[in-house]
């Protein structure tokens, strides 16, 4: 898999990208989001990549703490990925996964579907928070 290296942490994403793909030919399509939530825990151990699933982070409006989220996983401490299992990515799942990183305020995420016959995935960036890479 080639990386590319305009999108931030682009070889760490690559890799989350990878053990998707590897997930997704073995189970397919056609499971619930946990299912493949614990087989990416597997495959991210077996890859030695560091990640926490289902961290729980706090949701901030103006400086207070409003809530928690639980973000899919949160690999090596810099990119969040959130999993569906639904038939097709459609614009609101995006916008959501965009929310997500400007309330955690984070740079990077991925957005990973493994409802459908292909792996779908989309990198998506806080605009907010961009820094030179």
């Amino acid at each position: 898999m080639s990386v590319d290296n305009k999108y931030k942490h682009s070889a760490l994403t690559s890799k989350i990208i990878g053990c998707a793909i590897e997930v997704h030919k073995h189970l397919g399509n056609g499971f619930q989001e946990v299912i493949y939530q614990r087989a990416l825990a597997i495959e991210f151990s077996l890859q030695d990549i560091a990640f926490e699933r289902e961290f729980e982070m706090p949701l901030y409006y103006k400086e207070e703490q409003i809530g928690t989220r639980r973000v899919d996983f949160f690999v090596e401490g810099i990119v969040m990925v959130e999993i569906k299992a639904i038939i097709m990515l459609e614009d609101v799942h995006l916008a959501q996964a965009i929310n997500y990183l400007e309330a955690y305020n984070m740079e990077v995420g991925l957005l990973i579907n493994f409802g459908s016959k292909s792996l779908q995935f989309k990198r998506v960036m806080n605009k907010k928070n961009q820094s030179p890479s």
